[in-house]
């Protein structure tokens, strides 16, 4: 079983392998009990949502942890894959913008992406 930290690397890496832009990763532990992290990235267009969103299923899934829930696919504009410990937000730009989660969740801790790339041998 993966720990939260390796789940959310995880995640990062497949977004940075198939060009997620201005990836954020939020350490929301201690603020709220959804999740320990939320992943908010950007997509070009609808066609990159579905890949990120497929590429991160299949990277998680392929280390045992597959998404509990999955919203948004059918709007495209934005989806939400909901690892249990993890929530990875994929957004085109004018939603993100729209819905601004790093505003709202203001108070989480921001982890370096680069160091979460580095945190990607999982057992």
């Amino acid at each position: 079983m993966l720990t939260p930290a390796e789940v959310a690397a995880l995640a990062v890496r497949a977004l940075d392998e198939k060009q997620a832009r201005d990836i954020k990763v939020l350490k929301t532990d201690k603020l709220t009990v959804l999740a320990d992290y939320f992943i908010i990235c950007t997509a070009t267009s609808t066609t990159h949502i579905k890949t990120l969103s497929e590429e991160t299923d299949k990277f998680l899934s392929d280390a045992g942890e597959a998404p509990r829930r999955r919203e948004g696919y059918r709007g495209g504009n934005w989806v939400l894959l909901d690892f249990g410990c993890v929530i990875v937000h994929i957004f085109l730009e004018d939603t993100r913008a729209f819905y601004n989660l790093e505003r709202l969740w203001g108070d989480a801790e921001i982890i370096p992406v680069e160091t979460m790339l580095g945190e990607t041998d999982a057992k």
